[in-house]
């Protein structure tokens, strides 16, 4: 597997997902409990989730992992992170991310995992703004994002389906000037 390079924060190091990352990439996305909380579930084998890897990089629409955060500290990997084209004409590009290790959770790792691709994102792309999407139920994801200085800019009303309900899904953003202006304060 190949892809972006490697990127290092205070905390965590975001790298490209290798074959050894498999097993527990689909451990995080086979476990409905993990995923279906707040977002749509659906099963996919373990070979067309390492296909959609692989194929990733080059794939702008892709929801693949495009990097695993591993703590500085050392020990096995606590989540990812991808980015994606969101829409066929407009220039919407949003992020997601997974701490899949639920003792990772609450410790900062997403935030900090967040930042460094948006950081990546602004310097290595001529998009204007990132966007991000949550279960509007979703606090833990609401809060990263707020923490990050992205404004929550609308609602998706019966925008997610999933546990049999439709769930309304908040639409959140960020500008470059904005995202610059935070890193001055």
């Amino acid at each position: 597997m190949s892809g972006p390079r490697a990127l290092v924060g205070r905390r965590v190091r975001l790298r490209p997902p290798m074959e050894s990352d498999l097993p527990v990439l689909t451990r995080w996305f086979v476990d409905p409990e993990l995923v279906a909380p707040f977002d749509r579930f659906a099963y996919d084998a373990p070979e067309a989730l390492a296909a959609s890897i692989r194929g990733a990089p080059a794939e702008p629409g892709s929801l693949a992992p495009r990097y695993v955060i591993e703590p500085l500290a050392g020990g096995a990997p606590v989540g990812c992170v991808g980015h994606y084209v969101a829409h066929p004409v407009l220039a919407i590009l949003d992020v997601w991310y997974l701490i899949g290790d639920p003792a990772a959770r609450g410790q900062g790792y997403g935030s900090e995992a967040v930042a460094l691709l948006v950081d990546e994102l602004f310097a290595t792309t001529a998009y204007e703004r990132v966007g991000a999407t949550c279960d509007v139920a979703n606090l833990a994801s609401s809060k990263l994002l707020e923490r990050l200085g992205f404004r929550r800019e609308g609602t998706y009303r019966a925008g997610l389906h999933h546990h049999a309900a439709w769930h309304e899904v908040a639409v959140y953003g960020i500008t470059r000037p904005e995202w610059a202006a935070r890193a001055r304060s």
